[in-house]
């Protein structure tokens, strides 16, 4: 089965096109949009080029739609692109990524924990340094609950161990990037991005600008736990083959547990200590039934990728876009036999 693929990209040419565009994913944020308008307004107005910010409604279900075209009267440079359902965080981001048309290209939460005001300074590092990227990262975290503060550095740790250490610590998803690492993100087939491991893949020339995470503004967090988890496997399971590695090393381990097992109950039958019970046995059959379900489970995560990018769908539907004009609506389709 052949698959094509239709995408977006933006050119950074044109009189109507921006120089920077601020893609902010939002989602059930009514509460939040107008402080982070109030905010994030005068910055963008201070850097005396043209903008715009394109925020991406992912299939909110409280009054973040009505919001946001109540604020579009009074800011002309507010795009919105609605989808259709909730796709989630980074499927959001895509969208915004490949609908952006400006020459540089800033990620952002509406929540506000990310200082809005980093903008001017990681503009002057790019164009002062010709960088492509520009990584957002957080300085002090205090601002985090302790458990908040733990788990996000045990994914850091780990995620530097498995993929390398290329990925900055403590950098999410506010960031700079340049047309170029843009147009490098549209080109690559990814179906369930991480872009906080994707956009150091590139490779590209990048720095780092430190600030302090704030607290949220307003509303409560998008990212509970189970979203936390699944981030996690899917960074793992999208960037390195290790859990299978590991898989196979528990395999071995329970191999050898299983052989000393043997041995020592021969030992006893051959010296005549055999005690009748039923706890050895038991806990061997479940030892070897969780080994199986944990490699089992792995190898589930790596088929269920392959069974996601063989479907085909799109990440995202959009249903509409104030800026259709300018920038189409993307398509997805796939071909048959």
């Amino acid at each position: 089965m052949a698959m094509m693929t239709q995408r977006h990209r933006g050119t950074g040419a044109g009189e109507d096109t921006p120089r920077l565009s601020v893609v902010v994913p939002v989602f059930n944020e009514q509460e939040v949009l107008p402080l982070f308008a109030a905010r994030l307004r005068p910055v963008l107005d201070r850097l005396g080029m043209s903008y715009e910010v394109l925020t991406v409604d992912d299939g909110s279900r409280d009054a973040t739609a009505a919001v946001l075209e109540a604020m579009r009267g009074s800011w002309p440079q507010l795009r919105v692109v609605r989808l259709r359902r909730n796709s989630g965080h980074q499927n959001a981001l895509t969208a915004g990524l490949h609908r952006s048309r400006g020459q540089y290209v800033v990620s952002i939460d509406v929540d506000l924990q990310d200082p809005p005001e980093v903008i001017a300074e990681m503009l002057r590092l790019a164009e002062a340094e010709n960088l492509d990227v520009v990584h957002g990262v957080r300085s002090d975290r205090s601002s985090d609950s302790a458990f908040k503060r733990g788990t996000a550095g045990l994914y850091y740790r780990m995620i530097r161990r498995v993929v390398g250490a290329a990925v900055p610590p403590n950098a999410g998803d506010f960031r700079l990037l340049s047309r170029t690492a843009v147009n490098g993100l549209v080109d690559l087939p990814e179906h369930l991005p991480v872009y906080r491991l994707l956009v150091p893949w590139l490779g590209l020339p990048s720095g780092e600008v430190a600030y302090v995470r704030e607290k949220r503004a307003a509303g409560r967090s998008k990212y509970p736990l189970a979203k936390m988890i699944r981030l996690a496997l899917d960074s793992v399971t999208g960037f390195s083959a290790a859990p299978l590695r590991v898989a196979t090393w528990l395999g071995c381990a329970g191999i050898a547990l299983c052989a000393v097992l043997a041995l020592g109950g021969t030992a006893a039958y051959v010296w005549g200590d055999v005690v009748p019970g039923w706890t050895s046995i038991v806990l061997a059959v479940v030892f070897l039934g969780a080994l199986q379900l944990l490699c089992l489970g792995l190898l589930g995560e790596y088929v269920a990728r392959i069974f996601t990018t063989l479907q085909g769908r799109p990440a995202y539907v959009v249903a509409s876009d104030s800026g259709s004009a300018a920038a189409p609506v993307r398509e997805y389709a796939t071909s048959g036999r």
